[in-house]
């Protein structure tokens, strides 16, 4: 064989210089940038570009919400300054109660305080840190085994659904879950690719963290993947069992240590369990914040322990009512139709076919996720639903891609079709319920959408230009209802228990009902009680009625023994009343007052000859306090004023021995009217205190001075 005359100079070429040399490997900067070799050369750049927008926007105007929900701040300015306090997730640095879930949560925003001071940035970057992990999460999940573009369209969901822009820039445990969530589906798909039990034992010390964050609702998860490993990992069905066995214990562990730690610490020298009546976390974990979450039998909740706090109607449209619907279903109709179709994609692929896992770990998160909050009768807020938003993502960007692949095929074309109609569809629904808020967008997605699918649905025939575009602009139409949902709720800020994303006009109250909070402007949030329960502090709706039992007109006037059964009137921030001149917000049960300079000079007079300068029924009360003053306050009752923490008994001895200066006078939830039966601690601890101490006025709020009796 003759050889070709540029092939015979490249022999020689070569025989002169020698042997062949590797070409050099890239930096790891460069490496860095450029990714994967397989990857499109935009697929990096991309990422970084996603996950550095992520960052700003959540960045942008986060000191707007101050301390957010003071309830937590409080217990994280406490971490800051005592590692008891840190341990058990107390609400004050003297431990005298701790907040009414475990303290995974406030961890990283505690050590954020510890190195860089107390301050409204230092409590809610590492939220925004978890926002920007958990999109790159999402996008690692989809993209190990799906295309770029899917990684990087689940990645953008997730990052624009309004609810997860609200609660990745907010400090309750919501965004920590859902961080760690979304890492277990990714662990329990790594394992999956090789029955890997190494990353299926870090899937169980991922979630038994989840549960040191929110107690049983991390393990929503669990039935799911745990179902999808046990078909579909590519092992006998011995070492299947053995691998779940190993992380099941896993799970036991990492989330069990704490609970044993906490459960035989003696009770004298811990904390009171904060939203307990037997000081237990385990009590604490299966009634009130678990299986009382499902029944609503909440024993101390602000529905006094009733079946059906009035947390709104139960039933599969729950996710899709007035108040929950825009902050997380624009895209669900989408995503229930992208996983049947995903599963039929990939139909014959096997029981260990990876892609088919994939859409099984995250669909059958949604599904059960989806149905339980659905259903449960006990407290349920708007914020809880940040949970289903990664679960989401990943199916619309699995979905969306795997589709488009298979577009050849007519129900493939018609399946994407229908996807973008459905969400073209609801979008014009969901922002038809704000109809001041953009007006031309309304219109604007609805026929773009249909266009979009008009093409999708003939991409067959039409070039690849055509077909693209008609991709980019179902799209476009797709996200644009969230998006500017998205943006609305980054320009205001968020302060208060409960709080909603989206347009004011578009925040509702308790379960999806319509007006029920009565913001009063871009920061108002913290409404959500049930109906009847009432918070002592004038809860309005807006101009219109109150909202449950609150003092005359909406003055905020704290309410004496039986004054609490008028109808409140208020409206503006926060929809509490104004108060006195000087007072500010009056609290009560779902957010603190605002706090003046006369207070905190008088509350810090000779702080420290005391072990807690102030106590304060309700921990919202006495958060405000505490921030404020950046001094122990004493939280009686807990959340709700409903713990028996302390008695009445104990609160006298603080007394007597001089450890608690000031009593800040003013009913705040349930408890102090009979929430659950630890109110009356807190009912007899303030008719105690007004009857044999001094009263004093500061700034318009009325202190007794317990070292000055009558």
């Amino acid at each position: 064989m003759t050889t070709a005359p540029h092939d015979a100079y490249a022999a020689t070429a070569s025989a002169a210089a020698g042997p062949p040399r590797t070409p050099p490997r890239p930096g790891r900067a460069a490496r860095l940038w450029r990714g994967r070799a397989e990857d499109p050369v935009w697929a990096r750049p991309a990422l970084v570009a996603l996950l550095t927008l992520t960052g700003a926007l959540y960045l942008y105007n986060l000191s707007a919400s101050g301390y957010a929900n003071s309830f937590y701040s409080a217990a994280v300015q406490a971490g800051g300054e005592s590692w008891k306090a840190f341990f058990f997730g107390s609400s004050d640095a003297a431990n005298s109660i701790t907040v009414d879930k475990p303290p995974a949560a406030l961890w990283p925003m505690a050590l954020s305080v510890r190195l860089f001071g107390l301050g409204s940035w230092q409590i809610l970057v590492p939220e925004v840190l978890m926002g920007v992990a958990a999109v790159a999460v999402v996008h690692a999940a989809v993209r190990r085994r799906f295309s770029a573009a899917a990684g990087l369209i689940a990645g953008a969901v997730l990052a624009m659904t309004p609810v997860a822009a609200l609660m990745f820039r907010f400090n309750n445990p919501d965004a920590l879950l859902a961080l760690l969530t979304t890492v277990a589906v990714y662990c329990v798909l790594r394992a999956l690719e090789a029955a890997r039990t190494g990353w299926l034992v870090w899937a169980g010390v991922v979630v038994g963290f989840a549960f040191l964050t929110k107690t049983l609702q991390a393990f929503l998860v669990l039935p799911p993947l745990a179902l999808v490993y046990a078909v579909c990992a590519p092992a006998p069905v011995r070492r299947r069992i053995g691998q779940l066995a190993l992380a099941g214990a896993a799970l036991i562990v990492s989330g069990g240590w704490w609970v044993a730690v906490v459960e035989l610490w003696p009770t004298a020298s811990r904390p009171y369990i904060g939203g307990s009546q037997n000081n237990s976390f385990l009590e604490l974990t299966f009634g009130y914040n678990g299986l009382g979450r499902i029944s609503g039998n909440e024993i101390g909740s602000v529905g006094g322990g009733r079946r059906g706090g009035g947390w709104g109607e139960t039933g599969i449209g729950r996710m899709f009512g007035d108040g929950v619907g825009g902050q997380i279903s624009w895209l669900l109709p989408a995503a229930l139709v992208l996983l049947v179709a995903g599963l039929v994609v990939t139909r014959r692929g096997g029981r260990t076919d990876t892609a088919r896992a994939a859409f099984l770990a995250w669909g059958g998160a949604l599904l059960t996720t989806l149905f339980v909050f659905s259903f449960m009768a006990g407290i349920f807020h708007e914020y809880y639903t940040v949970a289903l938003a990664p679960y989401i993502a990943a199916l619309v960007g699995m979905g969306t891609t795997v589709l488009w692949e298979e577009r050849g095929h007519p129900a493939a074309r018609a399946a994407l079709a229908g996807a973008v109609a459905v969400t073209a569809v609801w979008a014009w629904v969901l922002l038809g319920r704000t109809a001041d808020f953009v007006p031309w967008l309304r219109t604007a997605v609805l026929v773009g959408g249909l266009v979009a699918a008009a093409g999708l649905l003939f991409a067959g025939r039409l070039g690849r230009a055509l077909a693209l575009g008609a991709a980019g602009l179902g799209l476009a139409a797709s996200l644009a209802g969230p998006v500017a949902y998205t943006l609305s709720t980054l320009g205001s800020g968020h302060q208060g228990s409960i709080v909603t994303a989206g347009p004011a006009s578009a925040r509702g109250g308790p379960g999806g009902g319509p007006g029920a909070r009565g913001d009063g402007g871009p920061a108002a949030d913290g409404g959500g009680m049930p109906p009847g329960a009432g918070d002592g502090g004038g809860r309005g709706q807006g101009p219109g009625q109150g909202l449950g039992q609150g003092q005359g007109p909406g003055q905020g006037v704290p309410p004496g023994p039986g004054q609490n059964q008028g109808q409140g009137q208020g409206q503006g921030r926060q929809a509490w009343g104004e108060g006195p001149a000087g007072a500010g917000r009056a609290g009560g049960l779902l957010d603190g007052p605002d706090v003046g300079s006369a207070v905190v000079a008088q509350l810090t007079e000779n702080a420290s000859a005391h072990t807690w300068v102030a106590a304060a029924v309700g921990s919202q009360n006495a958060a405000a306090y505490q921030l404020a003053t950046e001094e122990p306050v004493m939280a009686i009752g807990g959340f709700n004023g409903s713990d028996p923490s302390p008695t009445l008994a104990r609160f006298q001895q603080y007394v007597a021995a001089g450890s608690v200066h000031w009593f800040i006078d003013g009913a705040a939830g349930g408890g102090a009217r009979g929430g659950g039966p630890g109110g009356e601690s807190s009912a007899e601890i303030q008719e105690w205190v007004r009857a044999n101490f001094t009263q004093v006025t500061a700034g318009g709020t009325t202190l007794y001075d317990l070292t000055s009796a009558r």
